[in-house]
């Protein structure tokens, strides 16, 4: 099964391409500079044009574990939430990861938004192992959604198969 309900929310996962995704936001595993380089981000910079980079250049940084909100540019997704995840090494990841996963969904509901999808934070160049991963962020989602939240959808989207069938693990 790849979909559970959370209160009034529906929490799912889906393997693909996250800069394909029609949601309100979708958000971009970023670093605490807010420079799109390679990975999602750099899947994101080129979908979603310059516009977005801009932005982020005009914010500067976020902390590990932050988040924050631009324009989706040209993306079908309305918003990029920019959440900085943990460098495995550094020390602390687990709980800067939870909060990354949670300071993107307190920026959902500042700004009203419904929809939103995720990818694997942390797990490409900064090395954060996927099990732990999938542990962490979908644990978080749930307990947020069982709280006082307009959410509707949050969704999963794992670029390989291999990264989706850890998530469905953890889910199931």
């Amino acid at each position: 099964m790849n979909e559970i309900k959370v209160k009034n929310s529906l929490l799912k996962l889906q393997q693909g391409d996250i800069t394909e995704l029609e949601t309100d936001a979708i958000v971009n595993a970023a670093n605490s500079q807010l420079i799109m380089g390679g990975g999602v981000a750099g899947a994101i910079r080129r979908k979603g044009g310059p516009k977005i980079q801009e932005e982020c250049n005009k914010i500067g940084s976020t902390y590990v574990g932050g988040a924050i909100i631009t324009t989706g540019g040209n993306l079908k997704a309305k918003f990029v939430i920019h959440a900085v995840g943990p460098r495995m090494g550094e020390g602390n990841e687990d709980e800067k990861l939870k909060n990354a996963t949670l300071n993107s969904l307190k920026l959902m509901d500042d700004k009203n938004l419904q929809t939103i999808a995720f990818p694997a934070i942390s797990t490409g160049i900064f090395g954060y192992p996927i099990d732990r991963c999938a542990k962490i962020m979908i644990n978080t989602v749930k307990e947020y959604l069982k709280g006082v939240t307009q959410i509707k959808i949050v969704i999963f989207c794992l670029y390989t198969q291999s990264d989706f069938d850890v998530f469905e693990k953890e889910l199931n």
